[in-house]
């Protein structure tokens, strides 16, 4: 027996490299230039699982979280165009918000519901803003320090990133004191005290200087550093220890190798620990808050419970991509992953069970407990149920009374089925219960036709609860015979006009017995075109049968007149079969479980020259055969005359 490895959680791997001597601080920031997509918050949430983790390791640590207010406006909010045009280059803090709104500026207004999902996330972070940071003069010595050493920063650029800047460039930018843009400006010279600036009509594509030139201190808020040598001040005079980013910042030469680079030349420090993780995409694709591409946080986190929101960024490991789109099938997938590892998390999990039962703990907001919630796939069909109220309609099927936690989980997944059905759902999503049978059941094959029809026999005497009404459908499916996806689809067609659905068994206890009844019965079907579409020769049937471990053998004998019947008089040539006779084999096997092999005999004018005649030829035709195979088989065959009504389908 091999011997189960020791179980690590990605955090515990970084965890593993930290000093719990030291005290740490985690680290993350966000330019707020419009509202933050979902992708923003894998960052906020990776951070947030350290800090919990080391919390609860013993360590001495803090979660840091910065606003870089004093960016320029570089593109434009997706649908914002007209009123933050005029503002572009401009520090964010000092662009207005739009009209209506109570936030003091641009960065205001858009970070605020950024830490509103936060808050909902259960994110606990201390938040402080680039501007204050600036203006209150924190940043000066270090902006002094890289002003100074503008050589080694113009060297590291050549060497690790292959960006060459000219020999008069200076790693800063002042807010131009004409017309207050911070994006247009070029730095040139640094006396010690102060900065010679252009203010360029042609700096950048997105923005126009104004031409002015000027001199002026680069110190107490006058200007901001780059973005990368503002991390290399964040490092050097924040005390920070751990500070992951995206992939794009993380690659070989890439901005992250730049800032480490400058901070150990200039400050004699190492870089934080780098937790670097992968883009999030919508169906594929990057997200953008200028193009309008992806789902904002503040929507995501209107449309999913906080639990589900922290675990979407969680279930994937920080160095691969999540790709998520709100569709049926990633939603679907989405809350039943969850429940697996809900699940997994109270039932004593073994190491390979351990790394699902971590994320489910660290995705829940606050102290994880067990709670019993519907499948995801039922409740969007009962939310979709006129005239039922889901919460009583749970409440008297559960096994147990409902906890306030039951309630308060329950009511979160209807909000965000009825948030997904109103925003996201195409309308072949939606499983509206159709009034009258759906005109796409026409299409179903006999074998599903004939299916629904043995089903609604058996439903009019079922027990009414979701396993026993599940176990009915897979049991008839073995006795039509049809294959179970087919069934399903059989199902779901007849109820919603679509193949898909939720667990039918537990939708089905929900509805009404006549209901269903009727339904499954208004569909006929073609009794010989539904065996020939199931049947099975001779030939097949013992092939199968003698590879079975037998308990029982039940057999039950049918006939029918072929409806192509020829006259008496034809020419034997042309006669074809007077009818079509089958023996029903329901074979209990070894799991319990009966099973149906259906055996066709064409019964021809060759044989008998009415019908009467064939079906007393068949039927003696059919006895000698059971003879045969009962010797052949030493297995019992038992007589059952009324096999679709009356028919045991398990032990």
């Amino acid at each position: 027996m091999t011997k189960e490895k020791p179980y690590m959680f990605w955090a515990d791997k970084l965890v593993a490299k930290l000093n719990i001597d030291e005290p740490h601080i985690i680290n993350d920031s966000k330019t707020p230039s419009g509202r933050a997509h979902v992708g923003a918050l894998r960052g906020v949430v990776i951070h947030d699982v350290m800090f919990r983790v080391l919390k609860e390791r013993g360590f001495d640590v803090r979660y840091t979280f910065g606003v870089d207010d004093y960016d320029p406006l570089d593109e434009l909010p997706y649908g914002r165009d007209e009123h933050f045009r005029p503002f572009l280059g401009k520090p964010l803090c000092e662009v207005p918000p739009p009209s209506g709104s109570h936030a003091s500026d641009m960065a205001d207004y858009y970070i605020n519901e950024f830490f509103a999902v936060f808050k909902y996330l259960g994110v606990d972070t201390e938040t402080y803003r680039l501007r204050d940071i600036y203006r209150s003069g924190q940043f000066d010595a270090a902006i002094d320090r890289i002003l100074s050493n503008a050589d080694g920063v113009r060297e590291i650029y050549r060497t690790v990133s292959g960006s060459v800047r000219p020999s008069d460039w200076l790693p800063f930018q002042v807010i131009c004191e004409n017309c207050g843009r911070i994006g247009t400006t070029e730095v040139y010279e640094y006396d010690g005290k102060e900065v010679s600036y252009r203010c360029r009509t042609d700096m950048v594509s997105w923005a126009t200087g104004c031409g002015y030139r000027g001199k002026t201190t680069p110190f107490s808020g006058k200007g901001k550093l780059p973005w990368k040598l503002e991390w290399v001040a964040k490092w050097a005079t924040r005390g920070i220890t751990i500070e992951g980013a995206g992939k794009d910042h993380t690659t070989k030469g890439g901005s992250r190798d730049v800032a480490a680079a400058c901070l150990s030349r200039i400050f004699d420090k190492q870089a934080p620990l780098n937790i670097p993780y992968e883009f999030f995409l919508v169906e594929g694709a990057k997200m953008s808050s200028s193009r309008g591409i992806g789902v904002a946080a503040g929507d995501m986190a209107d449309f999913l419970p906080p639990e589900i929101l922290r675990f979407l960024m969680l279930r994937t490991q920080p160095n691969r991509p999540i790709n998520f789109s709100p569709t049926e099938a990633s939603v679907t997938k989405l809350f039943n992953e969850f429940d697996r590892y809900r699940a997994s998390a109270f039932q004593g999990a073994t190491a390979a069970g351990r790394e699902p039962a971590e994320i489910y703990r660290l995705s829940e907001v606050a102290t994880a407990a067990e709670y019993e919630v519907p499948n995801i796939q039922l409740l969007q069909a009962l939310v979709q149920l006129p005239h039922i109220d889901v919460i009583e309609e749970v409440r008297k099927r559960s096994k147990r009374a409902l906890t306030a936690i039951d309630i308060e989980h329950l009511q979160r997944r209807m909000a965000s089925v009825r948030y997904w059905l109103n925003n996201y759902a195409s309308d072949s999503e939606k499983l509206e219960l159709q009034a009258t049978l759906p005109q796409n059941a026409a299409s179903l094959s006999m074998a599903q036709r004939a299916f629904l029809n043995l089903l609604a026999v058996r439903l009019e005497s079922a027990d009414w609860d979701e396993d026993s009404l599940q176990s009915l459908i897979f049991a008839v499916a073995r006795i039509t015979p049809i294959a179970q996806p087919d069934a399903f689809i059989a199902i779901y067609t007849a109820l919603f006009g679509r193949e898909l659905g939720p667990r039918a068994g537990a939708l089905f206890s929900y509805l009404e017995r006549a209901f269903l009844v009727r339904r499954f019965q208004d569909l006929p079907y073609d009794k010989e075109l539904f065996w020939r579409e199931t049947g099975a020769t001779v030939a097949d049937f013992e092939a199968w049968i003698h590879v079975q471990k037998l308990h029982e053998v039940y057999a039950h004998f049918d006939f029918i007149p072929h409806s192509g019947t020829n006259h008496r008089d034809l020419p034997g040539a042309e006669r074809r079969p007077l009818g079509i006779g089958a023996i029903e084999f329901y074979v209990r096997l070894g799991d319990n479980k009966i099973h149906l092999k259906r055996v066709l005999f064409d019964l021809s004018a060759a044989v008998a020259s009415d019908m009467q005649s064939a079906a007393e030829s068949f039927r003696r035709q059919a006895l000698d055969y059971l003879k045969d195979m009962e010797q052949g088989l030493s297995v019992p065959f038992h007589s059952t005359p009324t096999a679709l009504r009356d028919m045991p389908l398990t032990g």
